[in-house]
């Protein structure tokens, strides 16, 4: 089977409609379908900073129920989860937007978008291995954690990929660069660190091109390594993407 892999989306419902459709999507019954089998993946973090995150995360609920959905959660994916369950989180770096949308739900609709994103969350697994030679995971994954058992330790690089625990001036966290030293065999498709143009790295490629920033929304095209992107609708902020080397 042949993939179609999308970058961080962030709440930018209507640039992943328009990705969807360049890619050659129809929707039937409200279910993305390719007239050649193709099948969508996501690196993760649906929601958060953009403005219509409960549109973005019905669409996959929707290819949830239908058995059709290779999604990879991410960190913003975890704090959400960790919201609804009730724990204490702060509503800062987008969740604050997510929740106001929430919160415009009459009670009962709340309750259940909040009970269906909890199963949701929990029905994911940590990464996607969909190929031999494919893994789509949120933020990385060293060869050295491939197909182990999960641990704290691995969970936490496929969410926030390798922390250093510096800090840019601005409060953002200074991340390593682990596709330098990646010498496994499969290819990594993730995101989470905004880049301007898709970084390929030894056989990793980072497709979060920030469109929540201003950036375009990509996908890469496995196995044909093609890149499609539909431009945003939202404000360019340029010191939002990452430098790689």
């Amino acid at each position: 089977m042949n993939y179609d892999v999308i970058g961080d989306i962030h709440g930018c419902f209507d640039e992943l409609l328009d990705l969807i459709e360049q890619l050659g999507y129809q929707f039937e019954n409200g279910l993305p379908v390719h007239p050649e089998g193709r099948k969508l993946a996501f690196v993760g973090d649906a929601m958060d900073r953009g403005p219509k995150s409960l549109d973005v995360l019905q669409l996959l609920f929707a290819m949830q129920d239908a058995g059709i959905l290779y999604y990879s959660p991410g960190n913003h994916c975890n704090k959400l989860y960790r919201f609804f369950k009730g724990n204490p989180v702060e509503l800062l770096h987008g969740l604050e937007m997510t929740v106001a949308e929430w919160r415009q739900l009459e009670q009962g609709a709340q309750q259940q978008f909040r009970n269906r994103f909890i199963r949701f969350y929990e029905e994911l697994p940590l990464y996607h291995r969909l190929h031999d030679d494919l893994i789509v995971v949120h933020a990385g994954l060293r060869q050295d954690m491939i197909g182990l058992p999960l641990s704290r330790r691995i969970i936490t690089f496929a969410l926030y990929g390798e922390i250093t625990g510096k800090y840019h001036p601005d409060g953002r966290p200074v991340r390593g660069n682990w596709a330098r030293s990646y010498q496994g065999k499969p290819w990594i498709v993730y995101g989470h660190t905004p880049v301007a143009t898709p970084y390929f790295k030894n056989r990793t490629v980072n497709i979060d091109t920030g469109c929540v920033f201003g950036g375009p929304l990509t996908a890469l095209r496995f196995p044909e390594m093609e890149i499609f992107q539909v431009p945003s609708t939202q404000a360019y902020q340029p010191d939002r993407f990452h430098q790689c080397d």
